[in-house]
């Protein structure tokens, strides 16, 4: 077992995720740069620098969930941190179709339900297949954490005031996979809370990622800042919290 804290993001070969890695390795962790495409994981963690390991884990994928699970067990030995950060956001968006517009065919009428299971799956269920695995590695840390990259759309208490502006496009796909999400934070503290092992959700703001074509208006250093603060704080911080910079709570 190691000195220094080990950290562990998923899908942090790209976007939000790298970027969280990167400002994780500047403050002192061993970082896993989880990712499907492990070329891609092995290329990001090498730009990061020699604190980065590349770690293939498909968030879908139980028999890589698994593997990875093991490998940080026999090489590290423990888990300090874990950000949940790996999401999709649709499948079968139309190149050039405005978030708008996609979001008129994801109506609770109208919603393809294989679009809504993929999404869930990686955002949903692949957070809580993770966060199974990882936990024993979790457990032998001396002041574990949890960060769950969620949404500030999947707000239900936002979403329920007439003045939101983006309240037209709520829908069962990716906002109420957030929604989930930060049930899923709920309950993680709770299950939690008498080990001092704290979870808490984190929304990035509107980035410019591939999650959303790009078409965000913060930056990725902008959007990694509240994760990254959270995943930082000491041990007798609060627990199953929903915030974005700085520290702004969010309602769920």
């Amino acid at each position: 077992m190691q000195d220094k804290p080990v950290a562990l993001v998923t899908g942090a070969n790209q976007g939000i995720g790298l970027q969280i890695a990167k400002n994780l390795v500047a403050h002192g962790f061993t970082v896993l740069v989880g990712s499907r495409n492990l070329e891609r994981g092995e290329a990001a963690a090498k730009e990061i620098g020699p604190d980065a390991r590349a770690l293939q884990l498909d968030v879908t994928d139980q028999v890589s969930i698994a593997a990875a699970a093991e490998r940080v067990r026999r090489e590290l030995g423990r888990l300090d941190v874990l950000v949940n950060n790996a999401a999709i956001s649709n499948t079968n968006k139309q190149p050039g179709q405005s978030v708008e517009e996609y979001a008129k065919t994801t109506r609770p009428s109208n919603v393809s339900l294989d679009e809504m299971r993929a999404v869930w799956d990686t955002n949903v269920f692949g957070v809580l297949a993770v966060y199974q695995a990882m936990l024993p590695l979790l457990r032998q840390a001396p002041a574990a954490r949890i960060v769950n990259v969620s949404s500030g759309v999947g707000s239900l208490t936002t979403n329920s005031d007439p003045a939101f502006a983006y309240r037209a496009i709520f829908g069962p796909v990716y906002p109420a996979s957030k929604t989930a999400l930060n049930a899923l934070t709920v309950a993680m503290a709770i299950e939690l809370q008498s080990e001092g092992i704290k979870v808490n959700a984190v929304s990035p703001g509107f980035t410019k990622t591939n999650l959303n074509g790009y078409a965000g208006t913060e930056t990725v250093e902008e959007g990694a800042r509240e994760a990254v603060r959270v995943a930082l704080l000491g041990p007798d911080s609060p627990t199953g919290t929903f915030t974005r910079w700085e520290n702004k709570t969010i309602q769920w």
